[in-house]
């Protein structure tokens, strides 16, 4: 992964995959030693227990806790919208940004119920990214700086980070960058996204093909692949994802598009992901191929498949019931009850 130094601005990317924290082993050594003196039969609490202990090895401490969950929306805009890749005219991106601002999107009332902040990141709305299909989406330096933006996220010092995003066209580029990262064929990674059919989801076909197709000689590169096939609210969230492993902040992803956007920093380095959980499964077909090749297993699965942080947000219910049990219960020794 690691590539000689250029002077160009992802240099500075590059650089923060020397130097990656690993989780505490001591910590999640004593977390799984807890559990087994729960009052539980050994592994009863099945995919709770390995989440607490996971999150106890990021956080240092054997009793882990979630405090301030932070639900981050990123929203950009593209110019391969402007194909009909979406149902959806790429206005909408912009009246949805203000009905998160207003508290009324789904998202919001999700929060609501488990006390997570929301913040939401308006990424220059009324600069769309260049169209795929003809140009590259961002310069290196607009990329870099994107992703350097993204890292904000973490500035009020969330303990749990949901990764979540809004942009009419997306789910095209998040196909375009499967499809230049795994191969296959575009028809493999293109889905539905907000409702396409018929000649909707034949334009988005096309437009993947052909975008991925221009971009062949520098798919060995998934910072390339970033740059060239995405948009400012997947590079924003590739940052976010880094700045939170650098911190050591346990991260939830959401959909597709937030997936896409982690699987560019797993090509970079396998172990960039260690610290991530996948929310959900989307209804969108190929999610679910991308969380496999990430050794991902999603906590949720609801046929979801609109977006805005929404699965991740809703897992968030699963990670603190998982940490209130690790906390709470009492060890067999405690209620004084007798071992097996």
């Amino acid at each position: 992964m690691q590539r000689t130094a250029t002077g160009l601005p992802f240099d500075d990317i590059r650089n923060l995959f020397l130097s990656l924290p690993a989780p505490d082993a001591t910590a999640e050594a004593a977390a799984r030693a807890r559990q087994g003196q729960l009052v539980k039969p050994p592994g009863a609490l099945g995919r709770l227990e390995d989440i607490a202990v996971k999150i106890a090895g990021w956080q240092g401490r054997e009793i882990p806790r979630i405090d301030r969950p932070t639900v981050a929306v990123f929203a950009g805009t593209h110019g391969v919208a402007r194909r009909g890749v979406s149902p959806y005219p790429p206005e909408v991106t912009k009246q949805m940004v203000a009905t998160f601002t207003a508290g009324k999107a789904a998202v919001n009332q999700i929060c609501g119920v488990f006390g997570a902040g929301l913040r939401v990141f308006d990424l220059a709305l009324d600069i769309p990214t260049r169209d795929i299909v003809e140009e590259d989406a961002l310069t290196e330096a607009e990329c870099a700086a994107t992703m350097a933006f993204g890292m904000e996220a973490l500035a009020g010092e969330p303990d749990l980070l949901c990764l979540g995003e809004m942009g009419i066209g997306n789910t095209t580029v998040a196909a375009a960058i499967c499809h230049g990262l795994y191969g296959g064929v575009a028809a493999e990674w293109v889905g539905p996204g907000t409702g396409a059919t018929g000649a909707v989801l034949a334009a988005k076909i096309a437009a993947v093909e052909q975008a991925v197709a221009r971009c062949r000689g520098h798919l060995d590169d998934p910072l390339e692949v970033l740059r060239r096939l995405g948009g400012r609210e997947l590079a924003a969230m590739a940052g976010a994802i880094l700045a939170a492993r650098m911190q050591r902040v346990p991260v939830v992803l959401d959909g597709y598009v937030a997936t896409a956007a982690a699987a560019v920093l797993h090509a970079l380095d396998p172990s960039a992901l260690d610290h991530c959980f996948a929310g959900h499964v989307s209804a969108e077909p190929a999610h679910g191929r991308v969380l496999e090749r990430l050794g991902l297993k999603p906590l949720l699965d609801l046929g979801m498949r609109l977006g805005e942080g929404s699965g991740a947000a809703l897992s968030i219910g699963v990670i603190k019931a998982a940490i209130a049990c690790h906390g709470g219960m009492a060890t067999f020794a405690e209620a004084g009850v007798a071992d097996a």
